[in-house]
């Protein structure tokens, strides 16, 4: 998947003070346009100058400004939708309620703020730019900052174009269909109906056979697109029904889907969980971490670049893998797909500036000479597959603070410039310009110094290549070194990909060599060959993350340091159940197969150290042609066989506590535990590990000082693999135990494995519920729902006078439940609640998601109550429900809700995470019932 903030405007102008007479040749027309462009940009007012480059000149054609011939075929790459939007990052000294307001009032939806990073993404009017340019807290704006996704398509298919009431039909159908038709019979009874490859060339299948480990005690997760289709892997089998996917973070895509069939393929009894990459930088850098902090993975993967990160310094993506690392997760990121010197399919070029000489007299600054002899070429040539691809010139430069001006443009085989960007680098900017290729032959770029000083430079073309012009005037010049960014962390594991079965079933350019084939049924070995279209290191490193030089005064190629990318190599190639992804090549798949062989390795010796884990996948790896470690596979493919035999796995136990069993023995005799009265607590203690349990023995404490349990530990012996025992407690509560309050058990349970101990929390329910239930309903004005903004609207109400509540279930009103839009007499109105995150806050600041971005393209919810002993849950609503109406099962348990006293206020915050659809919340009530005096 690709996400790119560029479009295809042409237009004509004229710059300040441009030469009237006509070039003779394509070199010198060529030389003039860029002159032009140069006086625009000299022409360039401060709030200008604050602007990207291809915002400021389209707006310069908007307005009239200058329109001649001067530049007949220039695009400006600016997206701009029929009602005048565009995608834009605003930058400011801080991000915070006042500057989102200010932005709103300019007529700009907020996308996605991120205070940490000082940015805020943002669809404004392309004519609100200038004045929001001209704050004074605005450092910048540039159009948003694309990404694309490690998965191999063909180039010369079609990419398909789906509005989103046509995904949510083909994804319901989808389901109908998975729900409704037999059982495919599974190929194992934990990995679903279809199987990858990798399972058998990477040899996990018989790793798993011989040291009998499935992933137990592990939790991956990745980070990709999106998980459309994850209802429909479930309900297949080719998924767990417990992924665990961030609220409100499941994306636009299914790459993400097909990658947890893979883990789950090889590591069928490993947690598994999920967030999208996509939305912003600052975004997948939240959710990496999040993945980490709130999600507890150990193992995070993910295939997404941001064409933004930066070669030669770890920015905001890098450094959340930096700060998981460190925290003792692993993380694994797909090499990409840009190509590799080694097979010639390389689209990078990178080095030391070189002058060329010809930019004197002709246009400001310096052409970059890519000739490394003794002749001089200012262009580079692309090869003729290489339409439509985005191209990024970055130097060696610290983030946020070049005061080195490079410009980056596009020729044509006329002499044309078609394309440029050419943004103003005063001190406080980016080292790195940004454009898309045309769908044109014969194209060429050149790099311009347009001030500063001489730095190292690095030219990439993603999915394309630098060849030789079709009429041999110009040689096509690369270098190794397309990896880039977070998948070149230090203590990421970047992963190069060969084929598990078939060859890649189409060229990767015209005229190219027969790709590669894999092993399957057969096991990789040294023989194996790698995809073609990996990316190649080295990456080479010029400043730390916060900015300091690594070899301060030298920004040359004789400074920084190199990194040895990629790490190892994975397969690609293979089998998911997911439409559109049968089969699945990419680095995007090689990914998660390395992710979930380290699963297995450390659930067969938990506390792997990451130092431990990199020796094992490194040293057995198989090492592929060029003898050694090589720049293109990284020390080789990895065997889960080798790696276990490396590290040693023996099967873990995993003992955790289930659901106790309450019975009271003193008191009034009713069912209830009250204050002054004492019960016996059945508590299992379950095995869910894949080895044998000895020696367990469990201690339990109470929360509260008035609520005692006795014995505090109890042995439960030996419990075998998926087997549970229960053994028998006292819980006593004080007369001076507060009312209703539940009990807090918490467990920790010893054995004799490396997984000991374990750690967790039972709830135990304590006094007579009343039969008297309260309501307490929203009384404030109808608030509509800001569209596609995650920041959303807040609803509250009060609670008074019950203290601890014995149930509580949430219902969206209405006195009138249709599907109309804009409907005043339903709860809450939308056009698409499959838009929609609810999310319950109590006063204690709990939370419980209510419903996340289910209910597809169905209007409205309308006497929807929300109530855990619900049959059905609404992450199963499909379009054909609505109006919603009745009773769900909320995503989170409101129980959680419960914990405290239920007095104070409450409140209801929905987002709308998607566009063109808008809503209204109108009415909603919290249901409570307390406690009988005891």
């Amino acid at each position: 998947m690709t996400v790119l903030a560029i479009g295809a405007t042409v237009l004509g102008l004229t710059a300040p003070g441009a030469a009237a007479k006509a070039p003779d040749s394509p070199s010198e027309r060529a030389y003039q346009q860029i002159a032009a462009l140069q006086d625009i940009k000299k022409s360039l007012t401060p709030a200008e100058r604050k602007l990207d480059s291809r915002l400021a000149i389209e707006l310069r054609k908007r307005t009239g400004q200058a329109m001649t011939n001067a530049l007949p075929a220039l695009g400006t790459g600016v997206p701009v939708s029929k009602s005048g939007t565009t995608e834009v990052e605003v930058h400011a000294d801080k991000v915070g309620d006042e500057l989102l307001d200010r932005l709103r009032d300019a007529g700009a939806g907020i996308r996605f703020p991120s205070p940490a990073t000082g940015t805020v993404l943002v669809e404004a009017p392309l004519t609100a730019l200038p004045e929001i340019a001209g704050w004074k807290d605005v450092t910048g704006v540039n159009l948003r900052h694309g990404a694309i996704t490690a998965r191999q398509t063909d180039p010369n298919a079609k990419p398909r174009t789906e509005s989103k009431t046509a995904k949510t039909a083909r994804i319901e159908s989808a389901l109908r269909a998975a729900t409704a038709a037999p059982k495919t019979p599974a190929v194992t009874a934990a990995q679903g109906s279809v199987l990858s490859e990798g399972d058998r060339t990477h040899a996990a299948d018989t790793a798993r056979t011989r040291y009998k480990v499935t992933g137990t005690g592990v939790k991956v997760c990745a980070l990709s697109d999106g998980v459309d289709s994850l209802a429909d892997s479930q309900a297949s089998g080719d998924l767990p029904a417990d992924v665990d996917v961030l609220p409100g973070q499941e994306g636009d895509g299914d790459e993400g889907t097909a990658m947890l069939e893979i883990i789950h393929d090889l590591v069928p009894n490993a947690k598994l969980g999920f967030a999208t990459a996509f939305t912003s930088e600052a975004s997948f850098a939240e959710n990496i971490r999040a993945l980490r902090s709130t999600a507890g993975c150990d193992i995070i993967v993910d295939d997404v670049v941001y064409y933004h990160e930066s070669p030669f310094q770890d920015g905001v993506i890098a450094q959340a893998v930096n700060a998981v690392t460190a925290d003792g997760a692993y993380f694994f990121s797909s090499a990409g797909n840009e190509g590799n010197k080694i097979d010639g399919t390389s689209g990078n070029w990178e080095g030391d500036f070189a002058d060329s000489g010809r930019g004197i007299g002709k246009f400001a600054g310096d052409a970059h000479d890519f000739d490394p002899g003794p002749g001089v070429q200012e262009f580079n040539p692309l090869s003729p597959n290489s339409a439509g691809r985005v191209v990024t010139l970055w130097w060696a430069d610290a983030l946020v603070s070049s005061a080195n001006d490079y410009d980056l443009y596009l020729i044509n085989s006329l002499g044309n410039v078609t394309s440029f960007s050419q943004d103003v680098q005063d001190g406080d900017d980016d080292p790195w310009e940004i454009l898309q290729t045309a769908n044109s032959n014969g194209q060429r770029l050149a790099a311009v110094k347009f001030a500063g000083a001489d730095r190292y430079l690095q030219l990439s073309v993603f999915r394309g290549r630098f060849t030789d012009s079709a009429d041999g005037a110009l040689k096509g010049f690369s270098t190794p070194g397309i990896t880039r960014g977070h998948n070149s962390a230090v203590n990421a594991f970047s992963v190069a990909a060969a084929p598990a079965k078939d060859a890649l079933p189409f060229d990767l350019e015209d005229g190219d060599p027969a790709n590669p084939a894999g092993p399957y049924p057969n096991v990789f070995t040294r023989q194996t060959l790698p995809e073609r279209f990996t990316s190649d290191g080295p990456r080479r490193v010029f400043f730390n993350a916060d900015g300091t030089a690594v070899t301060p005064g030298d920004f040359s190629s004789t400074g920084g340091f190199a990194r040895a990318k990629p790490d190892i190599t994975a397969a690609d190639g293979v089998s998911t159940s997911v439409p559109d992804f049968q089969p699945f090549y990419g680095t995007s798949a090689a990914a998660p197969h390395a992710a979930a062989i380290a699963a297995l390795a450390l659930s067969g010796n938990p506390g792997l150290s990451g130092d431990e884990i990199r020796a094992a996948l490194t040293g057995t790896a198989l090492d592929l042609t060029p003898s050694g470690y090589d720049n293109r596979t990284g020390s080789g493919v990895i065997r889960a066989d080798l790696v276990l035999r490396n590290t040693g796995a023996t099967p873990q136990p995993l003992v955790q506590p289930g659901t106790p069993a309450i019975t009271p023995t003193t008191g009034d005799g009713d069912a209830y535990l009250e204050p002054g009265e004492q019960a016996t607590v059945a508590l299992p203690a379950n095995n869910v590990g894949d080895g044998t349990a000895t020696g367990v023995s469990v201690v339990v404490d109470s929360d509260h000082p008035l609520a005692t349990v006795t014995p505090r530990s109890r042995s439960y012996g030996t419990i075998a693999a998926g087997a549970s025992k229960t053994r028998d407690y006292t819980l006593k509560l004080a007369a001076g135990y507060p009312l209703g309050r539940p009990v807090g058990l918490k467990v920790r349970a010893t054995f004799a494995g490396t997984l000991s101990p374990t750690t967790g929390s039972v709830t135990v329910a304590t006094g007579r519920p009343s039969a008297t239930v309260r309501d307490f309903a929203y009384a404030g004005a109808p608030l509509p729902i800001p569209d596609n903004d995650p920041t959303g609207v807040s609803a509250t109400v009060d609670v008074t006078g019950v203290g601890y509540a014995s149930s509580l279930t949430f219902s969206i009103d209405g006195t009138e439940c249709n599907t109309t839009a804009g409907a005043t007499t339903v709860g809450v109105d939308h056009t698409f609640v499959g838009d929609l995150v609810g999310t319950l806050t109590a006063p204690d600041g709990r939370k419980a998601t209510l419903f996340s971005r289910t209910g597809g393209g169905g209007n409205n919810l309308c006497q929807v109550v929300f109530d855990d002993a619900a049959a059905t849950p609404f992450a199963s609503a499909l379009s054909a429900n609505a109006p919603f109406t009745g009773s769900w099962k909320p995503n989170d348990p409101l129980g959680s809700l419960r914990l405290s006293p239920a007095d104070g206020t409450w409140s209801l915050h929905v987002a709308d995470r998607a566009g063109t659809d808008t809503g209204t919340i109108r009415a909603f009530s919290l249901h409570l019932t307390g406690f009988e005096p005891a």
